[in-house]
C-alpha cells in the first residue's frame, strides 16, 4: 500500500479472510471503506487477486467487483496494518484434542500485530471464543508495543454472526454486539461499525459480548440435540420425529422448531459450547447440560452407522454390499467439512472396511484416513448399484427426483422426502 492512503480515513484492516473476514470485508468495501485484507494463506491471496472465490457464499463475479471498488486489496503482509485505523481479528479458534480452547491463531496474529501498532488504533477481535479473552490473553500481548489501552489504542470484541449459506440476511442486517474495554474503547468500536452495519448492540464489556456469543450457540447445540434424541426415541416407537414436529410447529406460542440431523458439525455450535464448558470450570460451575448435548452430539455418527448397517440386513456379506453417502460437508450448500459428523461416518465406514463411496458437489476430494479419494458421479444406472444411499448433507440442487427413483434403499437424515415410497428410510 502506498504513502497516501495512510492519509485516507477510515482503512481498515482485517485479519482473516476465510468465512467471517471475507464477507466483513466486501461490506466494509461497499459502504466505501477502504479494506487491507490480510491471511497468512497465501493461496488465498493469489486466488482473491486472480478473481476466484474459496467460498461457496461468493461467487468468481463478487471477487472482481470487490476489486474494482478500489476499496480493497488482499495481502499476506502484517505490515500492511501500519496504513490502517481499525484492524479486526477473524481468525479460527478451533478445539485442541476436540475438548480444549485453541487460541493459537488468535495469538499468533495479535503478536504479528505488535511491531505495528501506533497511537489512534482501534482493535477488534471477532473469533468466537471464552469470556476473558480480550482483557486476558490479547491486552497484555498488545501491551508489548508500549501503547497504553484506552488512551493510545482502543480495544473491543464484536462476536461474529455470519451463518454461511443463509440468504435470508444481508450481514448489514444482522445486529452487531459490540463492546470495548472502556467507554473511549467502545466510542470507537461504534465509530468503526457504523459505517457498515444498520443495528449496532453496544453491551457493558468484552465478557458479555464474548458470552452472547457462547449463549446463542449453545442454546443451539443443547436443542438440537435434545433433537437427535428425541429423533432416536421416535425410532424406537416407530413414530414419524418429522410429522411430530410439524405438528407441534402450529402451536403459536412457547415452541420453537429444532430438527434433528446426522449430528451438528462445523466451526461454531459444536465447538463454542465446549469454550464455555472450559471456562466454567475455571470458576467450579458444571455445564451439565452441555455435558449431556455433547455426549448426544458424539454418538450420532455411531448412531447412523448402526442404522445403515440393520438397513443392510444378512442376506448377503457387509464387505460385499455397496454405500454410497450423499453430501459430507456440516451443513447445506457450505464447503466446509470442519467438525463434520458427516465425513465422521465415512471415515468410520471406511475404517470398518466397507465398500463406501460419496458424492457431494461441493467437496470434489478429501483424504481419509490416509489416502485420496474422490466425489463420485450421479447417474440413474450408478445408483442403482448400491445397496444403501444415505443422504447425510441436503444441498441445493442434488438431483434428489433421481436419487429417490434410482436408489434401492434410501436413508434420508434430514427429511428431503416426504412421500411415503417403499425404498424409503427416514431418521
Amino acid at each position: 500500500m502506498t504513502a497516501d492512503k495512510e492519509k485516507a480515513a477510515p482503512v481498515v484492516a482485517i485479519i482473516g479472510l476465510g468465512y467471517v473476514g471475507l464477507p466483513l470485508a466486501m461490506l466494509f468495501a461497499s459502504k466505501r471503506v477502504s479494506v487491507i485484507g490480510i491471511d497468512v494463506d497465501t493461496k488465498k491471496v493469489e486466488m482473491l487477486h486472480s478473481g476466484r472465490s474459496y467460498l461457496t457464499d461468493i461467487h468468481d463475479r463478487e471477487i472482481r467487483s470487490l476489486f474494482e471498488t478500489g476499496c480493497f486489496e488482499a495481502t499476506h503482509d502484517f505490515a500492511e496494518v501500519r496504513f490502517a485505523q481499525a484492524i479486526i481479528l477473524c481468525v479460527p479458534t478451533p478445539l485442541r484434542d476436540h475438548s480444549y480452547p485453541d487460541l493459537s491463531y488468535v495469538q499468533a496474529a495479535a503478536k504479528s500485530l505488535v511491531p505495528y501498532l501506533h497511537n489512534g488504533q482501534l482493535i477488534v477481535l471477532e473469533s468466537s471464543t471464552f469470556p476473558g479473552t480480550t482483557e486476558e490473553v490479547l491486552l497484555p500481548i498488545f501491551a508489548r508495543s508500549g501503547l497504553l489501552a484506552g488512551k493510545d489504542f482502543f480495544l473491543g470484541y464484536s462476536p461474529e454472526r455470519i451463518d454461511p449459506g443463509n440468504k435470508a440476511f444481508s450481514l448489514e442486517e444482522i445486529p452487531k454486539v459490540i463492546s470495548g474495554i472502556s467507554p473511549a474503547c467502545l466510542e470507537k468500536v461504534k465509530e468503526i461499525y457504523g459505517l457498515a452495519f444498520q443495528h449496532l448492540v453496544p453491551v457493558s464489556s468484552p465478557k458479555a459480548a464474548e458470552m452472547t456469543k457462547l449463549l446463542e450457540n449453545s442454546q443451539r447445540f443443547v436443542n438440537i440435540s435434545f433433537m437427535n434424541e428425541f429423533a432416536m426415541i421416535c425410532a424406537e416407537m416407530g413414530i414419524d420425529v418429522w410429522e411430530v414436529i410439524e405438528a407441534a410447529k402450529t402451536k403459536p406460542y412457547g415452541f420453537t422448531a429444532y430438527y434433528p440431523g446426522p449430528g451438528i458439525g462445523g466451526h461454531c455450535i459444536p465447538v463454542d459450547p465446549l469454550y464455555l464448558q472450559w471456562k466454567a470450570k475455571h470458576y467450579d460451575q458444571e455445564t451439565r447440560f452441555i455435558q449431556l448435548a455433547k455426549a448426544i452430539n458424539d454418538q450420532m455418527p455411531d448412531y447412523i452407522i448402526s442404522r445403515i448397517l440393520k438397513l443392510l440386513g444378512s442376506e448377503k456379506p457387509l464387505t460385499q454390499q455397496q454405500i454410497l453417502l450423499i453430501g459430507l460437508t456440516y451443513k447445506k450448500d457450505v464447503n466446509d467439512v470442519r467438525e463434520s459428523t458427516a465425513l465422521a461416518i465415512l471415515e468410520k465406514l471406511d475404517s470398518m472396511e466397507l465398500n463406501v463411496a460419496y458424492h457431494d458437489p461441493l467437496v470434489p476430494e478429501l483424504r481419509v484416513n490416509g489416502r485420496e479419494i474422490g466425489s463420485t458421479p450421479l447417474s440413474p444406472t450408478g445408483l442403482s448399484t448400491y445397496d444403501c444411499v444415505v443422504l447425510l448433507t441436503d444441498h441445493t440442487g442434488l438431483p434428489y427426483e433421481m436419487i429417490g427413483d434410482h436408489a434401492r434403499l434410501l436413508f434420508d437424515t434430514r427429511r428431503v422426502y416426504t412421500r411415503s415410497q417403499n425404498n424409503l428410510i427416514s431418521l
